[in-house]
């Protein structure tokens, strides 16, 4: 597989940042893009050329020359969209969160699993290089055992609200647009669930969480305070806390820098400007995984993605939050 060829299904700004991310891999083709509307496909070809422009997703997936899909349709659309390009034998990267819920999780693993075909969640953070250097201070317990870890992300909406972030029947609110950020951060420092989840939240008029905390209590006795907003802004930083110091990643969703604080040392900072616009990192190590014959990325394995969408979903049963043709 000399170079890669990939679909995107969707045209909106998630699909565009991913687009612009694969520009930047000398290796990897936009070969098609696909959309309910010819029209869209086309208006995104004008700034991101591919070989072929579909308006039917069934068309997009049936396409034999493509080897993965990148999918980045609102929430609500994750399960049917996943479960089309698998059961045409196409790998799928589908962006955050993976589906509504776990039931619907489970179910796109359990078909990825049987036709032994790539699937994995699209949480991009995770393959910044910054966060190799956390691992790494991480493993060696330089801040000691890891007792508490706090996250945020918080943005401030302009203009009217956009259906796809607060429709309850488009899988909106803010805990699945951002909350899932901070989750999936925790559940990586701590490479466990929690055992305990608290949460409280402020609806929005179409029953959709427009600002939510949590606290997540582990096995061991460890702690992650976290919280999310589609209309309030935030640090959007990340810290690890141990018992002999801390670790702090600034703008942690898009992480270029982290700085480890030992109690009774100097700071120190690394820094890791990113190649390209960030998205490209997700998308190479798709990449190095179907040349390898892999059907998932250890970075972000599949079961890890199911705890996490099960947290989400017990968040929601505490606040009420159900959406349509929930189970």
């Amino acid at each position: 597989m000399a170079t890669i060829k990939w679909a995107i299904m969707g045209t909106g700004t998630i699909a565009k940042s991913f687009a612009q991310g694969l520009d930047s891999l000398a290796d990897a083709e936009l070969y098609a893009v696909g959309s309910r509307y010819l029209q869209h496909a086309e208006q995104f070809g004008e700034r991101f050329p591919a070989q072929k422009y579909y308006c039917s997703y069934e068309a997009l997936a049936c396409d034999p020359d493509v080897d993965v899909v990148y999918i980045a349709t609102p929430n609500s659309a994750h399960k049917d969209n996943i479960l089309l390009c698998l059961n045409h034998g196409k790998s799928v990267l589908c962006e955050k969160p993976f589906t509504l819920n776990r039931h619907e999780t489970a179910e796109v693993i359990r078909v990825a699993r049987e036709k032994n075909l790539f699937l994995m969640e699209g949480m991009w953070t995770r393959f910044f290089p910054v966060y190799r250097q956390v691992r790494e201070w991480l493993d060696a317990e330089a801040i000691g055992p890891v007792r508490m870890v706090s996250a945020d992300f918080g943005f401030r909406r302009e203009g009217p609200a956009e259906d796809r972030k607060v429709g309850l029947h488009r899988g909106g609110g803010a805990l699945m647009d951002v909350g899932v950020y901070p989750i999936s951060f925790a559940s990586w420092v701590f490479r466990q669930a929690p055992s305990t989840i608290t949460g409280v939240a402020s609806l929005y008029e179409t029953g959709v969480d427009d600002l939510s905390a949590m606290t997540l209590l582990y096995p061991d006795g460890q702690v992650a305070v976290l919280s999310c907003s589609i209309n309030t802004p935030t640090q959007k930083e990340a810290r690890i806390i141990g018992n002999k110091g801390t670790i702090v990643i600034p703008e942690f969703s898009k992480a270029i820098s982290a700085t480890l604080a030992v109690i009774g040392e100097a700071p120190v900072t690394v820094t890791f400007p990113l190649e390209g616009n960030g998205y490209n990192y997700q998308a190479a190590a798709v990449m190095a995984c179907l040349r390898a014959g892999k059907t998932e990325c250890e970075l972000m394995p599949l079961d890890e993605s199911l705890a996490i969408m099960a947290q989400m979903d017990e968040l929601r049963r505490q606040w009420g939050v159900v959406f349509p043709g929930e189970r």
